[in-house]
């Protein structure tokens, strides 16, 4: 039986080209076994009939705040209410600034604000509009809130450009949504079996998914990192009983409960962020991505193409967060990440011995199954002075699991040697 079986699912489809896609959609979650409750902005309605999400899901669908089918029942608090989970598929631009900005003008962005069910958004927009800052600065905001990101893919889009804006296919939102509720799942057998708190008392910072350097206002160097790793350790931690802060860049993952969540976008913005929290913290775990180098000049407007069939972009350094942890290194237990794709053993302990690490957990990202973006990992976790510990292919959060067993050994010894 799907995990989806019974479940009461908004879906929210915003006016975009995409929303053909929604249909399908309502189809697949319909089909296995979800309740499927529609919500149409008047632009969408445009795209896609009523009438076809209604012969879809076989229930009413919802396209007017002042329209109330039934007498006594107000429709967008009785959706919102009775929902397990919100997706918002295709969201436009439009839609994810009102969300994110508290506008509610109609039926849809009006059942978003009275929901507390989860949300879960996927975007769908010309490369450009996803670019830009304030689309951005949206999605970031509503991470903020809690809300989970299905990320678009890249390819050619409906306006004729080529790039990162095409709405997820509904099979992979419907994959997103059974891997909700397995998590949801997990966690609630998980706090019933009540883990063991051996780590109250710990201050353990953790640093998480890719950083950004900006080239100019719409574009930037960044990596595949999705910040999975870094999140499962923080949560992992957390359920241990320490006091974790989370130092992120930009992700599409919802912000776990009770952390100290700091979101950053450059390797200088994370150092500071490090730096800030450093004097006091018990434990590092630096599994961030971070830039080795940074564009040596910041446009402040949008390079434009010209008729030179070349563009030169000179690159510098970016500051090494964990050489200057390192370096600074009091009482701290300073543990590194190492994604490499040859001489994995060679490379990870000359790091460390570089770096002045007490312990690094390295992967071959070229492995399937342990690259960016995945949610395993095959990882080997080299300490000072003992014998590699090797972990087969497993989920990131139990590989996050069995890190902080060994972090917990070390800091046994620690108190025990002082």
């Amino acid at each position: 039986m799907s995990i989806l079986q019974h479940k009461e699912i908004v879906l929210g489809v915003s006016g975009g080209i995409a929303a053909y896609k929604a249909a399908a959609l309502t189809s697949k979650l319909t089909q296995a076994g979800a309740k499927v409750s529609v919500v149409l902005t008047a632009n969408a309605c445009k795209f896609v009939q009523p009438i076809t999400f209604e012969a879809l899901s076989h229930r009413a669908v919802y396209t007017d705040t002042f329209k109330e089918p039934v007498p006594g029942v107000i429709s967008h608090i009785d959706v919102a209410d009775r929902a397990d989970l919100v997706i918002l598929a295709p969201a436009t631009a439009n839609i994810i600034g009102k969300y994110a900005n508290g506008i509610a003008d109609d039926m849809l962005s009006t059942m978003l604000l009275a929901t507390t069910a989860p949300v879960m958004v996927a975007p769908a927009m010309n490369v450009n509009m996803y670019n830009h800052p304030a689309v951005q600065a949206n999605m970031q905001r509503l991470l903020t809130y809690g809300v989970t990101m299905v990320e678009p893919n890249e390819g050619m889009l409906a306006c004729g450009w080529v790039g990162r804006g095409r709405l997820a296919e509904p099979e992979e939102i419907v994959e997103a949504a059974i891997r909700f509720f397995e998590q949801k799942e997990t966690t609630t057998k998980s706090l019933h079996s009540a883990p063991q708190q051996d780590l109250q008392g710990k201050k353990i910072v953790v640093t998480a998914g890719p950083t950004r350097e900006k080239i100019d206002p719409v574009r930037y160097i960044s990596n595949y990192s999705s910040g999975k790793m870094g999140y499962a350790i923080a949560e992992a931690a957390r359920d241990r009983g320490a006091d974790v802060t989370l130092i992120s860049g930009p992700t599409a993952l919802s912000i776990p409960a009770g952390v100290t969540f700091v979101p950053v976008e450059s390797v200088q913005e994370m150092l500071d962020a490090v730096l800030q929290v450093y004097p006091q913290a018990d434990v590092v775990i630096k599994s961030a991505a971070v830039s080795d180098y940074r564009p040596e000049q910041v446009y402040a407007h949008k390079v434009k193409k010209t008729q030179s069939e070349d563009f030169s972009l000179s690159l510098v350094k970016a500051p090494d967060i964990l050489r200057t942890l390192g370096e600074q290194k009091t009482h701290q237990m300073l543990v590194g990440f190492a994604a490499e794709t040859q001489e994995v053993e060679k490379h990870a302990l000359d790091k460390m011995r570089r770096k002045n690490l007490d312990m690094i957990v390295a992967n071959d990202v070229l492995q399937e199954g342990a690259g960016m973006g995945v949610d395993t990992n095959i990882v080997t976790i080299y300490q000072q002075d003992q014998a590699p510990i090797r972990l087969d292919k497993m989920s990131k959060r139990d590989v996050a699991e069995r890190l902080i067993d060994v972090i917990k050994q070390n800091l046994q010894v620690a108190v025990q040697e002082a």
